[in-house]
């Protein structure tokens, strides 16, 4: 392959920085470090979140890669991963992950056309705001064996059960639902998708806290919730096929490599007007030593998520499995590692957060506390090294007695 940008992509790519670069000067001072605290934590946050998702669909960058058909225009794959990429060296809000990135898939590749017609142009228009119904308490790397039920009565679904980790449900608007359909299945069948309304009787969020007190994650509990069986998404009992296609669309990572870019040039700008027995941070060995690990680090994560991309443009889906794997489970351990490095180069102000004594504004306090939880969500590194052992190396799953 060939790692070099075209001239119409390095175009692109320059588009895309000057319109983050002057956007961002726009977030409030609640949107703090941004990431998923920034955009959901606070009212200020979030709405900074929806001004810029609008901002994005005005230019149709929210739907570009899409097809022509579902309002998009048809974009490379490449170019959307260099928009990941600039996006994330920003830091920036306004693509909601959920809505975008995996129920529009889930739509173009399961729904029947009046279901597309009615839910993908909210979408592109960045009007519509989601959160994911999957995990539970007792069904998380085991997705398969979840047991929030969905049963039909009449022109609805029933739905009770309770769903946990779920990211931004205190802002959504609708979920995409993951339900057993049918009672009497295991495992993957009998599951269905749905697209499920958050005001509807029944459905209860409660606040997950961070130990810092940020709200991000939630549970979701259903008692009785009925949903029109028009928003049952596919065929019923077929949703877990539909889900491991969500689950292997575009995920190149792009974004992650970037960011720690980002945060190692302001690590290296901290080292540099930081002085240390009498010299600068920037001329210990042991601190070079880190900023050159995380630097090579990141320049080998971009190169993976330009492969990805580039993959997916030639139709190596079988691939793409392997390397988005990869690609998380290295851009999740590299911002750990990084994040690591800072707290000790920082010291004791390090672990400030909020505090005008914080280096670089408690960023590194951010990604610290942050990175511990990103090897678990969007499945857990432990699985994404299963997925490469058996899809990617060919070796056999272990029985455990």
């Amino acid at each position: 392959m060939d790692f070099r940008l075209t001239k119409g992509e390095e175009s692109k790519k320059q588009e895309f920085t000057a319109f983050f670069e002057g956007e961002m000067k726009n977030a409030p001072p609640q949107f703090g470090n941004g990431g998923l605290e920034g955009v959901y934590d606070t009212e200020e946050g979030f709405a900074f979140h929806k001004y810029m998702a609008v901002k994005l669909a005005d230019k149709g960058w929210l739907s570009m890669a899409w097809p022509k058909q579902y309002g998009g225009r048809d974009a490379s794959i490449m170019e959307q991963v260099v928009f990941d990429e600039v996006r994330g060296y920003y830091n920036a809000p306004g693509v909601d992950a959920f809505a975008v990135g995996m129920f529009a898939p889930t739509l173009m590749a399961g729904a029947n056309d009046e279901q597309k017609a009615r839910l993908l142009p909210p979408i592109a228009e960045g009007k519509a705001f989601y959160c994911q119904g999957w995990s539970e308490p007792d069904a998380g790397s085991d997705l398969a064996s979840l047991t929030t039920t969905a049963v039909r009565e009449g022109d609805h679904y029933v739905v009770n059960g309770q769903k946990t980790w779920t990211t931004g449900a205190h802002r959504a608007e609708y979920m995409f639902l993951l339900a057993r359909t049918d009672t009497e299945s295991k495992r993957g069948k009998g599951l269905s998708v749905f697209h499920l309304r958050m005001e509807l009787p029944g459905v209860q969020v409660r606040p997950v806290l961070y130990m810092n007190g940020k709200h991000v994650y939630n549970e979701v509990f259903f008692k009785d919730v009925k949903i029109p069986a028009e928003d049952l998404i596919g065929v019923e009992g077929e949703g877990w096929a539909l889900t491991r296609q969500t689950m292997n669309f575009e995920r190149s990572g792009a974004g992650g490599f970037s960011g720690a870019r980002r945060y190692l040039e302001q690590m290296i700008a901290y080292a540099k007007k930081t002085t240390r027995n009498g010299q600068p941070l920037s001329k210990d060995p042991n601190a070079r030593r880190k900023m050159a690990e995380v630097f090579i680090g990141a320049e080998v994560g971009k190169s993976l998520a330009y492969k990805i991309g580039w993959m997916h443009q030639k139709g190596d889906f079988a691939g793409l499995i392997t390397a988005a794997s990869a690609s998380k489970l290295y851009s999740t351990e590299l911002a750990q590692k990084l994040a690591n490095y800072a707290t000790e180069m920082m010291g004791l102000y390090g672990q400030l957060e909020e505090d005008p004594l914080a280096p670089l504004g408690g960023a590194m306090s951010d990604l610290y506390q942050m990175s511990k939880g990103a090897t678990i969500f969007a499945g857990t590194n432990e699985i994404q090294r299963n997925l490469i052992a058996w899809v990617g190396l060919g070796l056999p799953r272990l029985k455990f007695k």
